[in-house]
């Protein structure tokens, strides 16, 4: 297997310093941002896999007329060869980076928010209190867990979560927002709290939280209706995409 690498750019390119992706003799893992450039060194990684001893390499890519690309920036790229305890080891850096997601609620706007973020760079922890909600079938960067009651789990979330509650009962969401402001209260280490909702909800959930002593500062932590007011419809695909562009803003 080639592990190719991103090692310096400049100018205008498809992707950042550090991105990599893995030729084997099967397929590829990762992208380099697709392109004639991502297409050569492909092309240049099967050559090495066809080489008893392939010595590693760096090569340098001007996306210009010679590449059919009006980049017009630089990239290095680096190619060495690999084996599958370093692949390991490289995804296991990787996934230490992604951000942390906890996912309240296995229903069906849930279900379409994992699968939209499970593509993007995070790290997802999807809770409900139901048995036998979550689809056999999920990412590996998606970890499932059962709690009841489910606000049991707020304590043990990751350090800096973004958290998105949308469970199958309002009276599991207030006491998942109340136990989310109390840990902001604690220790002050969530990125986000979302809540799914109108404002008639938002606005009853405050006035709920304000009674058990929560202050209009403290509530302000929560954001409700979630998504970018700039997309509309009420289809879990399309609060789902809503929801990931905002959050996106955040990672």
């Amino acid at each position: 297997m080639i592990l190719i690498t991103v090692t310096h750019t400049q100018g205008s390119v498809p992707r950042e310093a550090g991105t990599w992706m893995i030729v084997h003799r099967d397929g590829i893992e990762g992208t380099l941002g697709g392109g004639h450039v991502e297409f050569q060194a492909i092309q240049l990684a099967r050559e090495m896999l066809g080489e008893d001893t392939a010595c590693a390499r760096t090569k340098r890519f001007a996306l210009g007329p010679s590449l059919g690309q009006c980049c017009g920036g630089v990239m290095d790229l680096s190619f060495e060869q690999i084996d599958t305890q370093q692949i390991l080891q490289l995804q296991a850096k990787q996934n230490e980076r992604l951000q942390p997601v906890t996912l309240f609620g296995g229903g069906h706007v849930g279900q379409a928010i994992v699968h939209v973020l499970s593509k993007l760079p995070c790290r997802i922890t999807w809770i409900d209190s139901r048995d036998e909600i979550f689809p056999s079938s999920l990412s590996p960067n998606v970890i499932c867990e059962h709690s009841d009651p489910v606000q049991s789990a707020v304590p043990l979330m990751a350090t800096k979560s973004i958290v998105l509650i949308m469970s199958f009962s309002h009276a599991e969401d207030l006491e998942i927002v109340h136990q989310c402001l109390k840990r902001q209260r604690e220790r002050n280490d969530l990125s986000f709290i979302g809540l799914i909702g109108s404002k008639t909800k938002r606005a009853t959930f405050q006035n709920r939280l304000r009674d058990r002593g929560f202050t209009d500062l403290e509530l302000a932590h929560v954001t409700c209706p979630i998504g970018l007011a700039t997309i509309k419809g009420k289809e879990p695909e399309v609060i789902a995409v809503s929801v990931a562009a905002q959050l996106l803003s955040l990672i």
